[in-house]
């Protein structure tokens, strides 16, 4: 059997190691300190050492050196995970026989491929397109998944949820688990059960009571309720709904304070730590860095998205960012056309009713200015006049509230493939 050492380390990046490789059949040793790490060494003599920095290499030459020196230790390989630094620090490292450097945060499958390398071991690897991203504001924490369930990142979650629980020091945690781009099946099942299970497993603070799923479709909903371990657990497709209930009783913060631009909106805080939640292979067909998508030429793709709704605003968002694109949101007509002309955007999402400047207001502003950037409009009106006067005014689709984040990217697609071709 292979063995491993692992020499300090985060708990996350710890504990999320040590479970993986054990189930790759992979033995796993730990050492705390470098006292402890060269007893720990000469004792087992590890095939590999993941040697985890905090700080800098420095703190660790002496470690390197005592393993260099002696006969038995000197050619083990190391792998170190640490803070970003130059090519010219790392050439050094080889002597002691450090054979990769990862800056943090680590992106886990390229991590474990070159773990399986060292270890001449073909490691199992879910590679099940999946977007998963975590958000706090306060004691809520928002989980977002989209595309479909990956269990190498649904692991993750357990030791991200861990991590940011203990750093924000939150004491009665709420998860809101947002899904409204997938839809299950019975084949997602027990995804879905591994899913609420590592959840649960995070911390003991977690309550089943204060667990709240945003999901549209219908197999989520009869799972939750026809299973007895996830009594207490409430499913909805209203995110306002499911924040009230969240809210009641938590020292009276207002709604509106809740409801703010930390939510659904990446944090250095929320994402800081070891690892990264995305891996190095959710590159998507949008992404920015692919120069033959015909919507993006190689371009990142920016979006404008005006709608008076922070939850709408933000949800749009998430969703066009786990694609590579960047938005700029705007909540109201005014603050948007006060702004068209300070940047060139591919595509414009807009609301119909707002206070202030309409819908109908900006479509015609924007045909007095000749603008040729395709428009969707994203509302929930549905009366056929309106509809019909949108068009006239120079959107390129219409749809209704609320649509799945997939089908709002696909449309956007087209649209955008279609501009292209026009051109």
């Amino acid at each position: 059997m292979k063995q491993v050492l692992i020499i300090d380390g985060s708990p996350l990046f710890r504990e999320f190691l040590k479970e993986k490789l054990s189930a790759e059949n992979v033995a796993v040793e730990s050492a705390d300190g470098r006292r402890d790490a060269l007893t720990k060494l000469l004792s087992t003599l590890p095939d590999l050492i993941i040697l985890d920095i905090a700080e800098s290499v420095s703190s660790m030459l002496e470690f390197l050196s005592k393993k260099a020196a002696d006969i038995n230790a000197k050619k083990i390989p190391i792998i170190i995970s640490g803070p970003i630094i130059s090519r010219s620090e790392v050439a050094p490292l080889i002597q002691y026989g450090v054979v990769k450097y990862f800056s943090k945060p680590i992106k886990f499958d390229v991590f474990f491929e070159s773990i399986g390398k060292i270890l001449h071991a073909a490691f199992s690897f879910d590679t099940t397109p999946c977007v998963l991203e975590l958000h706090t504001n306060g004691s809520l924490i928002f989980i977002e998944l989209a595309q479909r369930l990956n269990r190498e990142k649904i692991s993750l979650l357990k030791y991200k949820l861990m991590e940011l629980i203990q750093a924000n020091k939150i004491t009665q945690p709420k998860i809101v688990l947002m899904m409204t781009d997938l839809t299950l099946s019975f084949t997602d099942g027990v995804n879905l059960e591994f899913l609420l299970d590592k959840i649960l497993a995070a911390d003991t603070r977690i309550q089943k009571r204060n667990i709240k799923i945003l999901a549209l479709d219908e197999f989520t909903r009869e799972l939750i309720s026809g299973h007895s371990e996830y009594a207490g657990i409430k499913v909805s497709d209203n995110l306002t709904k499911i924040t009230n209930s969240l809210v009641e009783g938590s020292q009276g913060t207002p709604l509106q304070e809740l409801i703010s631009d930390k939510i659904l909106t990446s944090s250095g805080k929320d994402n800081s730590g070891s690892v990264e939640m995305r891996f190095y292979s959710d590159a998507g067909p949008m992404a920015k860095d692919d120069k033959s998508n015909p919507a993006t030429n190689g371009n990142t793709l920016q979006v404008a998205i005006v709608d008076d709704d922070v939850v709408i605003r933000r949800i749009l968002e998430a969703s066009y960012n786990s694609i590579g694109a960047k938005c700029d949101s705007f909540n109201s007509g005014s603050e948007f056309i006060a702004n068209y002309n300070k940047k060139k955007y591919n595509l414009i999402v807009l609301d119909i009713f707002m206070p202030g400047l309409s819908g109908f207001d900006i479509l015609k502003s924007l045909q007095e200015r000749q603008n040729t950037t395709p428009i969707i409009i994203y509302s929930q009106l549905l009366q056929k006049e309106v509809v019909v006067q949108a068009l006239s005014l120079g959107a390129r689709t219409y749809l209704t509230k609320p649509q799945k984040p997939n089908v709002i990217l696909q449309k956007s697609l087209e649209l955008l493939n279609d501009n292209n071709g026009t051109k």
